[in-house]
């Protein structure tokens, strides 16, 4: 006897239903989320409190409600207490084509009273304490075999041995440091934590994965209360919230709410050479702000002797705004640029770079503290080292 109609279109209709379901998973916003250290690696131990146990945690939790979320998938660098090398935690993201990385660690300090949040993004920066939380961070490959031949002599008690290089090869850092600002956003208005800032240094478990990427340091597990926070099922619930929601405020910023996956900007197809500023994070214009009608676009100065304009990158915004001092705090002289659907903001333009830092100055003392300098040449965005060099 054979199959009915009516059969065959449910069947079919069921196939059918069953494709998209399939075809919708793999558009999903893949997270790759690395719990810090794990196994015979501690991290950080005060007070009874374990750094690898807290982060685990925490990444579990912020790793339960996005995969909650339409429209997200979720990778783990480890599920359990184990140990995973640096550069593979790196190299499970990669694999996974993850459109952004997020490494969740502690903090600690031997001046117990140190506390707040920071997030840190890839960079080469001089600050001292910058360079002390990658030393201690990138510390760990000496638990790894063979990490001499591994990494290539690296000695991570000087960071500054990475390859310069690569760190201005840079081309996610954009993106990365919008993903910090959102979860140290998220950090100061959820949980009123006193944010740390968002912080360059050259962690090696940011420098080999190939997306947006950022780590972050929930706060001091040798500060007496920070700790106990940290360490408490409420505190870690209340600290996955805000990292979660900071993910989806980014994805919906720069992907929208639905499903996302166009080939041409998933990380394994965008591995490339192209140079960026090295920079702290710029600062959202609050959303009181004005939107622009018919104002037009000033364009970045080009000098056509090829000399160098350096401006004060005050913001950046997926909202496109009138430059009025109004919408930035009193500032005049602010320009525009629109890089790929995001608008940059600047303050200045000058060819000396003093009276760019005296801009610079200006610009934080009205409210824009995370603010910093930019250099360009013939219209394009140029390095600071490349800028300055005689």
């Amino acid at each position: 006897m054979g199959v009915s109609n009516t059969l065959k279109a449910s069947i079919l209709l069921t196939f059918f239903f069953s494709s998209l379901s399939i075809f919708a998973q793999g558009q999903k916003f893949r997270v790759t989320l690395d719990a810090g250290h794990g196994g015979k690696d501690f991290g950080a131990v005060y007070h009874g409190h374990i750094e690898k146990n807290i982060a685990l945690g925490v990444v579990q939790k912020v790793g339960k409600i996005l995969d909650g979320t339409p429209g997200f998938d979720v990778v783990y660098t480890r599920k359990t207490d184990v140990f995973i090398e640096l550069v593979e935690r790196a190299n499970i993201a990669n694999r996974a084509d993850s459109h952004i990385f997020v490494s969740i660690h502690c903090n600690a300090n031997k001046n117990t009273a140190a506390e707040g949040t920071e997030t840190y993004v890839m960079g080469m920066n001089k600050n001292a304490s910058n360079l002390e939380a990658a030393k201690r961070e990138n510390s760990v490959i000496t638990l790894e075999k063979d990490y001499k031949q591994k990494y290539e002599g690296y000695d991570p008690s000087s960071p500054e041995t990475m390859i310069g290089v690569e760190l201005m090869q840079e081309e996610f850092l954009d993106n990365s440091i919008t993903l910090a600002s959102k979860i140290q956003d998220m950090f100061v208005r959820s949980l009123s934590k006193k944010s740390r800032g968002v912080k360059q240094a050259p962690f090696m478990v940011l420098h080999k994965a190939y997306m947006p990427r950022v780590l972050i340091e929930m706060g001091f597990i040798s500060n007496p209360k920070d700790g106990a926070f940290l360490d408490s099922e409420e505190g870690q619930e209340d600290m996955a919230k805000a990292i979660a929601n900071a993910i989806i405020g980014y994805k919906k910023e720069y992907f929208g709410s639905g499903n996302y996956d166009p080939a041409n900007e998933r990380p394994s197809q965008r591995i490339s050479d192209t140079p960026v500023t090295q920079s702290p994070t710029p600062v959202a214009v609050p959303e009181r702000n004005v939107p622009e009608r018919n104002v037009p676009e000033p364009a970045v100065a080009e000098n056509p002797s090829g000399s160098v304009v350096f401006k004060i990158q005050i913001s950046a915004s997926g909202t496109k705004l009138a430059t009025t001092p109004s919408n930035f705090k009193g500032l005049s002289g602010v320009s525009v640029q629109s890089f790929g659907g995001k608008y940059k903001y600047y303050y200045g333009d000058t060819s000396d770079y003093q009276a760019a830092r005296q801009k610079l100055s200006e610009a934080k003392t009205k409210g824009f503290p995370s603010a910093y300098v930019v250099a360009f040449r013939n219209g394009q965005q140029i390095s600071l080292d490349e800028a300055l060099k005689k």
